[in-house]
């Protein structure tokens, strides 16, 4: 039968073509906008696993950037049952690297206290230093930095060069690789120093990072943390506090931020911090706010937002599903567009062999023979676009990471290339019913007759 099939569809070989061409674009498409879902799952995945302490910072704050708390709590936190070290971080966006501006990938000045630093047990990079060394004590004070080696390779630079950054000339201590486009970014130093270069408040930081001592687990040291802080004033953040362009309601770069920080930090214990007028507020630590109780325990709200490595991917995975609902409706149109040109193909194709078919049912041939037969050819271009379709979609990925690697990682995972390939073989037999049913109302006169 479907050898039958095949001959069918070679005999009419330009319209079959062109048919497959569009069900294989659909499937591409479709593996490509999933992949970009499923490459951010996998590098947070990468990341995250690559992190086990714990960080700390600004209620409300989607990554450490933009976070800032006082730099005295730190002292408080050490003392708490659990926690081993207790290392105080300032991270900054760079804006210019050897006189250019940074706009994409973005660029940041990590600056880490080296003391603490250096009883971390774990550090994801130091681990990662191929050439050159991590930052030592005698660091301090000094304008020595360890960069990544995407940096390095795009300015060109090598241990023991120079690099200009934000108008201070650095000297190349140390290269590492992490492997995440996320990790991959930081252009590290001693803390005082950054704190110098960015003129950050003194009695801030923007947060800390906790290793444990492994006698408690997590969520029990992320409690105590949070119980610790849980009568303080902090200020949660805000998007207004990136100060972006004008302070106008319908800034479309604020309004982005707001709703990936919403997405990011979900509906926890920094959604129960309020003032009276949210656009107001300052994200400066000093701030005093208004606190009121949790709805449903009824205690106030940490003044400290406290996240282990599993919570980060556990807001992510919400992010992502919403994602994927978005690229679902995008990836539809093209499946319905691959969907209607089956249809027409096949229907194309038994007008043409209306006489065929009435010979065949005249010479014993069923309903259900014609049916198959008809479901065969429509199955066979969608297997055959399944499987070209996450080819092609496959070799696009590829270029995609290679020709961007340090701007974007986009994953097909062998899931979603068999569910593609399933899912285009489901609309080719779909695709394939209605003209087959149409050609089984027909009697063997009838088809003669019209033919």
């Amino acid at each position: 039968m479907f050898k039958f099939a095949l001959r069918n569809l070679l005999s009419r070989a330009l319209r079959s073509f062109l048919c497959l061409m569009g069900l294989t674009i659909a499937i591409a498409g479709m593996v490509g906008l999933f992949s970009i879902a499923g490459g951010l799952e996998e590098t947070v995945s990468q990341t995250f696993g690559k992190i086990s302490g714990i960080v700390a910072m600004q209620p409300g704050a989607p990554i450490p950037l933009f976070s800032r708390i006082p730099r005295s709590w730190g002292t408080e936190i050490e003392e708490i049952p659990g926690v081993s070290v207790v290392n105080p971080e300032i991270w900054s966006r760079v804006n210019i690297i050897e006189g250019k501006p940074v706009i994409s990938p973005p660029r940041l000045l990590f600056g880490t206290d080296l003391p603490t630093r250096m009883k971390l047990k774990k550090g994801i990079y130091r681990e990662g230093i191929y050439a050159g060394r991590f930052l030592n004590l005698e660091d301090r004070g000094k304008l020595n930095t360890v960069i990544s080696r995407q940096i390095a390779e795009q300015h060109h630079k090598q241990v023991g060069d120079q690099i200009e950054v934000n108008g201070q000339q650095m000297t190349i201590v140390g290269l590492y690789e992490c492997g995440s486009i996320l990790l991959d970014v930081a252009i590290i130093l001693d803390i005082d120093v950054v704190r110098d270069i960015t003129r950050f408040d003194p009695q801030t930081v923007s947060c800390f990072y906790i290793e444990q001592s492994g006698d408690l687990k997590n969520e029990v040291i992320v409690k105590n943390i949070k119980d610790q802080f849980r009568d303080r004033e902090l200020a949660s953040w805000q998007p207004s506090s990136l100060a972006l362009a004008n302070a106008s309601d319908s800034n479309i770069l604020k309004d982005l931020v707001n709703a990936i920080d919403q997405s990011l930090k979900g509906t926890s214990d920094q959604g129960a911090t309020k003032t009276e007028n949210p656009e107001k507020q300052s994200s400066s630590p000093k701030t005093p706010v208004v606190e009121t109780a949790d709805a449903k325990t009824g205690e106030h709200p940490s003044a400290l937002e406290v996240r282990a490595a599993s919570d980060w991917g556990d807001r992510l995975d919400t992010f992502t599903a919403d994602l994927d609902i978005f690229l679902g409706l995008m990836t539809g149109i093209g499946m319905l567009i691959a969907m209607l040109s089956i249809i027409n193909t096949m229907l194309m194709s038994v007008m043409e062999r209306i006489v065929d078919f009435g010979i065949l049912k005249a010479n014993g041939w069923s309903n259900r023979d014609v049916m198959l037969l008809i479901t065969a050819e429509s199955s066979l271009l969608g297997v055959t676009g399944g499987v070209l379709g996450g080819i092609l979609g496959l070799i696009a990925i590829n270029i995609v990471n290679w020709k961007f690697a340090s701007q974007v990682h986009l994953y097909a995972s062998p899931g979603l290339l068999l569910f593609g390939v399933v899912f285009s073989t489901l609309l080719g037999i779909l695709g394939g019913l209605y003209p087959a049913w149409w050609t089984t109302r027909m009697t063997p006169i009838d088809a003669i007759r019209r033919g």
